[in-house]
């Protein structure tokens, strides 16, 4: 049998984890041995008993052979640390993975890839920022990799789908235990074109802890790790050290100072991390050889035009007047209601509708249901 479904035998083996697999591999249990070891060679190699008697029980060739055919009824490719197309930068990290599990194209953990990471319970602001940033980045050939959670990963991967663009979705559960629940149809939709990624077996399902511990992968994965939005204790932030304990860069979005969604990005950005007001911000970090770079618009004309001019961020500037500039300042910070921007601004309520007309018309505000606004 093939040491890599050995490896892949262990892993699978309920209670085996990966520091035990690290245990028995550094202590020169060769794997092709491990497969006629009884209970006690278990005990020798230092296993718990617990794990010494499954192990004796269940590890074998036939349990083996019938997890690979199993796997490969569902459609999904395995990858191990022992295989020559394993991702090298994941490689390059302190803990990768023995064993990843995906569904799409492989391919794709050899492309040059980015994490884009953030709140779960996002600002209209935090959202479109992360999805036009997901969108330049993928239209400049990269790929984006975050963790199909509510908020910004999803508007993330969202948005690199909208774009014809690549992205790698990294479960913190079993890639057939699709979570959250709602996130089904876009998981499906990136495994079309795109990957569905875990380091965990089939039938994992969502406890704590596993999802801290992924965020490994998204960072491990990546050149660097962008935090779009986020709390000073958002798990972002685990991302983000995971990418920096690899030796990786960091990237933070500014917010509004008044937002307590940007004070984990604001800090990061204190902290050193490279502040990213458009893609053009990071893509010059690594001056990479992509193919669709001088297609984006930040980077169309920048031999003629200066630096400054050809990255005035990601939004293209609107002229505003001082009125409407008022409201987007009181917008900025949250949505108000109509009554609530009346009684602020003391303006008479038919200059206030046209001020905030214009501004859906320039397409800087939203209406929401109840006759609020909010910045878009």
């Amino acid at each position: 049998m093939e040491e890599r479904w050995i490896l892949i035998g262990l892993h699978e083996t309920e209670g085996v984890g990966k520091k035990t697999i690290s245990k028995l591999l550094s202590g020169n249990h060769q794997l092709a041995e491990l497969m006629s070891y009884e209970e006690g060679d278990w005990t020798a190699a230092g296993l718990r008993k617990d794990q010494a008697v499954r192990l004796a029980k269940q590890f074998n060739a036939d349990w083996i052979e019938q997890r690979q055919e199993c796997l490969y009824k569902q459609g999904i490719e395995v990858i191990t640390y022992l295989d020559h197309n394993y991702p090298i930068l994941m490689k390059e990290t302190v803990q990768p993975p023995w064993v990843m599990y995906g569904r799409g194209d492989l391919n794709l953990l050899h492309s040059q890839s980015i994490a884009m990471v953030g709140t779960r319970m996002p600002t209209v602001y935090g959202r479109k920022i992360g999805e036009k940033l997901a969108e330049q980045l993928c239209q400049a050939g990269l790929t984006v990799v975050s963790g199909l959670a509510r908020g910004i990963d999803s508007g993330c991967h969202e948005a690199a789908l909208r774009a014809n663009g690549r992205t790698i979705a990294v479960f913190g559960t079993g890639i057939d235990n699709i979570y959250p629940p709602e996130n089904t149809s876009l998981a499906e939709r990136i495994a079309q074109t795109g990957l569905l990624l875990s380091e965990y077996p089939p039938g994992t399902r969502a406890r704590q802890g596993l999802f801290p511990e992924r965020n490994r992968i998204i960072a491990g994965l990546t050149l660097g790790t962008l935090v779009v939005e986020a709390d000073i204790r958002s798990g972002s932030l685990i991302t983000a050290d995971a990418a920096l304990e690899a030796g990786r860069d960091v990237f933070a979005v500014p917010g509004p100072i008044t937002s307590p969604k940007s004070r984990g990005a604001h800090n990061l950005i204190r902290q050193g991390a490279k502040l990213v007001t458009c893609a053009a911000d990071l893509l010059e970090e690594y001056r990479l050889d992509l193919p669709n770079t001088e297609q984006l618009p930040y980077n169309r004309g920048r031999s003629t035009q200066s630096s400054e001019t050809s990255k005035q961020g990601i939004f293209p500037a609107v002229k505003l007047s001082s009125d409407e500039r008022c409201v987007i300042h009181l917008l900025e910070r949250e949505e108000h209601s109509l009554d609530q921007l009346v009684e602020q601004l003391d303006w008479d309520f038919g200059h206030l509708h046209s001020v905030l007309l214009s501004l859906i018309i320039k397409k800087q505000i939203s209406q929401l249901p109840g006759t609020k606004y909010a910045r878009v």
